[in-house]
Order: structure tokens, then C-alpha cells, then sequence
């Protein structure tokens, strides 16, 4: 297939690396271009702009930073739905607003173009492999012409309904993760008081009830005092904002969600770690 992508970010070289191995002929923008040098000397194509990505493009895949950037690349004036040929499918797999997936949607039918909103877990690790969650909203036949392309790019592929319903299903996955995180962190303090090895409680804790992706992959890091970013603090702050958000529209509480953004917001705002990995979280716990 002819494919377009926007946004070569930790998550973006990856899955393009992937779509040129299983043979896909790739276009690619991203802000700075020094960043797509390595994805251009194994066979993508640069283009200029979004909107040229698109022009020759079946499917346009992009992963960006923030929801401002989504609807820039996707309706600003240089955007890809103003080059995309009716019957083509965009499918955005960053994790933005429900809100703003369903305005793309309207956008977007009006020019006989299918929209996805399939927003990812799994972070960089997943990315590399493969084997990243991918979780999708939008036009149900769009999705299901759309096999080979999700299971080049991950593992476990699941339609959660309409517009927006990609983007909802993702912010259960950051609730979960948000204050998992905390008890990671607070249980590795924990150990570390106690005179306890590390390594060996990870062992003995991290296959049972217990257990959890972040503390088999973000606790080996922080152990190993590597925080660099497999997720970006200041992304994941974003999108704790929209749950919150979401959750207010709703009339719901949600005290552990809001008790993990404020203090990732410390991390970011009080410690300049906004681009680090999440797992530094651990710096805001530890007195």
C-alpha cells in the first residue's frame, strides 16, 4: 500500500520502520526533518508538508504530540484532508480528545474520507516490536479493510465503536496506568528503605497478583536509573488533562487520577522533567 505518516517521534520511527519492512511505500513529515534522516535512508519518501504526504497516499497514519497538532495536520490549511482522494482512510493514532476525534470524523465525511481514531499502548518497546495495543474508534468497515496494516504495526487490535470511542477506551488505559505508576514507584521506595534488593523483589512480586506492564518494564529502568523516555512526562500530562476532562463532562469523580496529574505536574512543572519518561515519577515520591 501506499501509505502516508506524519509525526517521527519515539513512536513514529518505530511503526514506520515496520510498515517499510513489511513492504509499504511510505511518505513521510515530520517538524524537523534531521529526525526522518534514518527513515529516508531505508526507503521513505520526505514530503514537504501534510498535505503532500497525502496526495498519492490509501491510508494516512500520523502520531503527534498534542491535540492542537491533530487538528492542525489533520483541517489546518496545509492539512492532509485537503489533499486526501475520497474513499482514502486517515487513521490517527495519537492520543487526543474524543471530542476533537468526532469533529474530525464530521470534517473528514463530508469529503467521502474514513476516519479512525486508534490511539496506542505499549510505548516504545511496543512500538519496535510490534506488539503495541492498538485501540480503535470511527467507521467499522474502514477497520476491517484494515487487518494487514493494525497487525503490522501491533499485536492486540480492538474496535471499540464509533468516532471518539478509540479515544475513550484510551483514557481507561491512562486511569490504569496513572495510578499504577504511583504504586511502582511508592513499592521501590518501599524496597529500597527496607534494605531490600530490588532486582530479587521484582522477582518474587512481578509475576503475581501484582503484577503489571509497568512494573515488568518501567521498574527495571528506574533500578537501573535510566529515565529516558519510552513516554514523555508532559504527553502523559496531557493526557491525564483529557480524562479529567472527560470525566468531569460525565459528572464523575476520579480522586486517584487527579492525585497522580498533580503530581506529575510537580515532576514537570516544580522538577524540569516534563521530557522524561514516566517512570521518573519516582523522583516526586522519594523524600
Amino acid at each position: 500500500m501506499k501509505i502516508g505518516w506524519i509525526g517521527i517521534g519515539v513512536m513514529g520511527s518505530s511503526m514506520v520502520k515496520n510498515l517499510l519492512s513489511a513492504g509499504h511505500e511510505c511518505f513521510i513529515f515530520t517538524r524537523t526533518k534531521s529526525k526522518a534522516e534514518a527513515l529516508i535512508e531505508a526507503g521513505a519518501i520526505w514530503k514537504d508538508s501534510p498535505a503532500q504526504v497525502a496526495e498519492n497516499a490509501d491510508i494516512v497514519g500520523m502520531i503527534v504530540a498534542m491535540p492542537s497538532d491533530v487538528e492542525s495536520v489533520t483541517m489546518g490549511e496545509n492539512g492532509v484532508l485537503s489533499t486526501m482522494k475520497p474513499g482514502t482512510i486517515l487513521v490517527d493514532f495519537t492520543t487526543s480528545s474524543p471530542l476533537l476525534a468526532k469533529k474530525i470524523a464530521q470534517f473528514a465525511n463530508k469529503k467521502d474520507i474514513s476516519t479512525l481514531d486508534a490511539p496506542v499502548s505499549g510505548g516504545d518497546i511496543g512500538a519496535r516490536n510490534a506488539t503495541l495495543s492498538i485501540m480503535v474508534g470511527g467507521d467499522k468497515a474502514s477497520f476491517d479493510k484494515l487487518d494487514d496494516f493494525f497487525n503490522t504495526l501491533g499485536k492486540t487490535i480492538e474496535y471499540q465503536g464509533p468516532a471518539g470511542a478509540g479515544q475513550h477506551t484510551k483514557m481507561v488505559n491512562q486511569i490504569l496506568i496513572a495510578t499504577n505508576m504511583i504504586g511502582v514507584c511508592e513499592s521501590l521506595i518501599y524496597a529500597e528503605k527496607a534494605g531490600l534488593n530490588p532486582e530479587n523483589v521484582l522477582k518474587s512480586v512481578g509475576s503475581g497478583a501484582a503484577a503489571s506492564w509497568s512494573l515488568s518494564n518501567l521498574a527495571p529502568r528506574i533500578i537501573k536509573g535510566d529515565f529516558e523516555p519510552g513516554f514523555f512526562v508532559e504527553h502523559f500530562i496531557k493526557d491525564m488533562g483529557i480524562a479529567l476532562t472527560e470525566a468531569k463532562a460525565m459528572g464523575i469523580e476520579l480522586p486517584g487520577l487527579d492525585m497522580s496529574y498533580n503530581l506529575y505536574k510537580k515532576l514537570a512543572d516544580e522538577m524540569n522533567m516534563g521530557r522524561k519518561g514516566t517512570q521518573a515519577l519516582y523522583f516526586a515520591l522519594k523524600k
